[in-house]
């Protein structure tokens, strides 16, 4: 009864006489009394936003932290605001498009049509707007957790993406629901037999949600760290651990992507190890002609035991071969019998001295100088250290200048570098 009386008072303000409601009468009523609850839902929205941002800004800026900050820059406000007319559509549209308040039982169909597609318009719109806030609020979340460390070793995004997953398909299900005219229980009802189906389309979802759990229970990556993986072309620093893709960037400024799960059933490696401790190994050889490897005279050894780092070194081990000679009664220029020092021993001892003292050298770090075993290109002198500076720049200019300075004093030891220039050693080829 309270329909029909402001659907005639609209038709007696535009319509001076009382006649029949045609279908013409009927439309224009009702598109008036529509527009009506539009501009009242307008109105609604601009006030509620207003009031909702007021109080909101007033809260977050009295606060000491920054990271309610977020939530104005976020847009879960505007949906939320929308949701009031949104909300007064849907439950005006069957009053403001009701046939029975005209009286007239020739054309409900149509009235009525209009309003069951407004209401279902507005259905799904609240729907939607409600997705649409739940997806804020998450965003909201994570680039509030993004903010602190943890996030780096327990990243955030893979979870959140399988809840926007699982939001979107029952926001699905319950839009389905409101078109068809059936209760959302009678679409859940029906997903079982779905099940193989929705499997098969959502692999990769289902395959990066475990890959995901394993990866951050062990912590086996995290956003930050630097690892290899050949056979994705994948050498740089992660960015973005998601749901079905790890992002790396590699150190060319390429991007490449990793599946989420291929970091579970395939090898990498994670340089965090490395990262954290402070330092980085030094592995690499100087390879020496074989052929100038000998025994050093005394004029030589004269010369070594005036570098500081080997004096000590020359005078025990002197001591060492005179007394072991002599207990063998052999002379020291018995090269065969006698024990002697050689270029190489003394240059390899040097170099472990060079790197005990060096500033940039872990001290508390392994320190090696080996011999690897002949190969065609010569006698390789293995140099493992590890340096104090693990930054990829600061490191190479540390390998490099330890490495310059050996070469530089190779000479010295009467000992030669091999190369092979155009695969031929030119030196032994012209009899230099």
């Amino acid at each position: 009864m309270q329909n029909q009386d402001w659907h005639h008072r609209v038709y007696q303000f535009i319509y001076s006489d009382a006649g029949d409601y045609g279908l013409t009468e009927q439309l224009v009523v009702s598109l008036v009394l529509f527009t009506m609850v539009l501009l009242a839902a307008g109105a609604a929205y601009f006030l509620t936003r207003f009031m909702i941002y007021r109080v909101v800004a007033k809260i977050v800026h009295a606060t000491p932290n920054d990271w309610d900050d977020e939530l104005l820059k976020s847009k879960i406000f505007t949906w939320i605001s929308l949701l009031v007319p949104v909300t007064i559509v849907w439950k005006t549209s069957l009053v403001v498009f009701d046939a029975d308040a005209f009286g007239v039982d020739s054309t409900d169909t149509v009235i009525a049509g209009i309003g069951q597609v407004l209401l279902i318009a507005s259905q799904v719109a609240a729907i939607v707007l409600i997705l649409f806030s739940a997806m804020s609020a998450l965003n909201i979340v994570e680039r509030i957790y993004n903010r602190y460390e943890v996030s780096k070793k327990l990243p955030l995004k893979s979870f959140i993406q399988v809840i926007k997953v699982i939001l979107f398909l029952v926001g699905l299900i319950f839009i389905i629901s409101s078109v068809m005219g059936k209760s959302p229980l009678y679409i859940f009802s029906g997903l079982g037999a779905a099940t193989a189906i929705l499997m098969l389309i959502f692999k990769d979802s289902i395959l990066g949600l475990v890959a995901g759990v394993q990866l951050s229970a062990n912590q086996m990556v995290a956003v930050g760290d630097w690892i290899e993986m050949p056979k994705f072309g994948a050498d740089g620093e992660i960015t973005e651990v998601a749901l079905t893709t790890v992002k790396v960037i590699n150190w060319d400024k390429t991007i490449t992507t990793v599946p989420t799960y291929a970091l579970i059933s395939d090898s990498f490696k994670n340089w965090r190890g490395m990262s954290e401790s402070g330092v980085r190994r030094i592995k690499r050889s100087l390879h020496f002609d074989m052929q100038s490897v000998r025994v050093l005279k005394a004029d030589e050894l004269d010369r070594m035991r005036k570098i500081s780092l080997l004096k000590e070194y020359i005078e025990q081990k002197e001591a060492e071969v005179a007394e072991w000679n002599a207990a063998k009664g052999v002379d020291h220029t018995d090269l065969v019998n006698a024990r002697a020092l050689t270029n190489i021993g003394t240059f390899r001892a040097y170099v472990v001295e060079y790197l005990k003292n060096h500033p940039k050298i872990a001290q508390d770090q392994t320190i090696l100088v080996r011999h690897l075993s002949p190969v065609d290109n010569g006698l390789p002198i293995e140099i493992y250290a590890f340096s104090s500076d693990n930054a990829w720049v600061n490191f190479e200019a540390i390998q490099s200048d330890i490495f310059d300075h050996l070469m530089a004093v190779t000479p010295e030891f009467g000992l030669k570098l091999f190369q092979r220039p155009s695969g031929l050693d030119m030196q032994r080829a012209f009899g230099a």
